[in-house]
């Protein structure tokens, strides 16, 4: 589809002229998207076969499907909105799930001009693009889907922005969320306050300013760790986006809560969520967050985000409330037995340089943190290596002597994002894949 003109989407003449305060959000939303024309982010790509191939075969699909539907029967037509896709985040959605109807929006003239670039080399019929903020994504209808990371954070008004979205959601439909998170980006709003200080600004020659100037960081300074740890620290579009973006904010733990239930939404569950267990890593080792019975379970996470103290972004899985309730896994009860749980495809199993009495050490490597690994014993291993996508929990510890405790294992690999479930399964079916 071809680009209309920013203006067409980004202005009317009653949301401009109707108050101080529009105009404001008006002006900064220009500004926003005149730096993302200069400084498109993430950098354009055009090469999307090692993608490609990553995404090849149904159980890596099928896998992520019940990460956000769990009880929902499998399936790879449903529609996806990406919700300011950037330069590549559509064409690899519409790759990834071939039989999806994937939509992908954004207000800068760039990045769906790089988004339509990859769809016609990659051939991607079930692609299309649309230069549109997402506060207007309510006039391409409903998805299923709804994928928006990196982007609300960005809006002069992000309520209005997940509200939005949510307006966009079907029913029963799944959002994922990203947003920065503010105690591991101490370092780069110091730097952002330092370049609006002495007059750097989102140029080119700023840009050089800003890499002559991390240059001269004295050691401990807090943004020393995440130039060490991101590989793509000096890449100019990533620099502009860390530093000169007119832009940005962060949000705690308790702010994203209050930022998703004030604008209708519910929790699901963390992306990843051992980094925000009391009972992962060494945040197990702590008596007054893993004994504790008092906190609810926000008040556990924002426990543990302040005691990690590096997170950098937040991912999530919201909906709708009346949905969202279908969502939880619940591990009491004999319901639970007749789930089948899938691996997840990051995960590998170690069996080298093992703890005293493991058989093995499972590790995902979506993890950052090098504590959240789960030893586990030679009866462990063997139940671990018998999930199969197939045989639910009852058949795959059928006689065993310790229901509780494999009850038990199957919680700590759920919460180790070690797997998900197909939760939609019961004995009475036939087709434990869904059909």
């Amino acid at each position: 589809m071809v680009p209309r003109s920013p203006a067409g989407y980004l202005r009317r003449a009653h949301d401009v002229d109707a108050m101080p305060g529009k105009r404001s959000q008006f002006s900064m939303m220009t500004t926003v998207q005149d730096f993302y024309e200069r400084y498109p982010y993430p950098r354009p790509i055009d090469d999307l076969e090692k993608y490609r191939r990553l995404w090849q075969g149904g159980e890596r699909r099928r896998a992520e499907f019940h990460l956000f539907w769990p009880a929902r029967r499998y399936r790879e037509d449903f529609s996806i909105l990406i919700a300011g896709c950037g330069t590549s985040q559509a064409a690899k959605h519409a790759l990834r799930w071939p039989a999806a109807r994937v939509t992908g929006i954004d207000f800068s003239a760039t990045s769906v001009r790089c988004t339509l670039a990859l769809k016609q080399k990659y051939n991607l019929h079930n692609l299309e693009v649309h230069q549109l903020p997402i506060e207007r994504a309510g006039e391409l209808g409903s998805f299923d889907q709804i994928v928006s990371t990196g982007v609300l954070h960005h809006l002069p008004d992000p309520g209005a922005g997940l509200s939005a979205l949510r307006a966009a959601l079907q029913p029963d439909g799944a959002m994922l969320l990203m947003v920065y998170a503010p105690y591991g980006r101490a370092g780069i709003y110091m730097l952002r306050e330092f370049c609006r200080r002495v007059g750097i600004q989102a140029t080119d020659e700023g840009i050089r300013e800003v890499i002559v100037a991390l240059g001269s960081l004295p050691p401990g300074h807090p943004l020393c760790t995440l130039l060490r740890e991101a590989p793509d620290s000096r890449d100019e579009a990533t620099l502009a986006d860390a530093l000169l973006h007119p832009q940005d904010r962060a949000y705690s733990v308790p702010q994203l809560f209050e930022f998703i239930g004030s604008n209708g939404l519910a929790f699901d569950r963390w992306a990843t969520q051992a980094p925000y267990s009391p009972h992962c890593g060494v945040m197990n080792r702590i008596p007054q967050l893993c004994g504790s019975t008092k906190l609810s379970l926000p008040e556990q996470f924002a426990a543990v985000e302040l005691l990690r103290g590096t997170m950098v972004r937040h991912s999530l899985i919201v909906s709708h409330h009346a949905a969202s309730d279908s969502r939880q896994i619940i591990f009491a009860g004999d319901a639970f037995l007749d789930h089948v749980p899938i691996r997840l495809p990051d995960t590998i199993c170690v069996q080298e340089k093992l703890p005293p009495g493991a058989a093995a050490v499972l590790i995902n490597r979506k993890h950052s943190y090098t504590d959240l690994y789960l030893p586990i014993n030679a009866q462990q291993k063997q139940i671990f290596d018998a999930i199969d996508g197939r045989r639910t929990v009852r058949e795959l510890v059928h006689g065993s002597a310790s229901a509780d405790m494999e009850r038990v294992f199957f919680e700590r690999l759920w919460w180790m994002d070690q797997i998900v479930f197909d939760a939609h399964v019961r004995r009475s079916d036939q087709k434990p894949h869904g059909g």
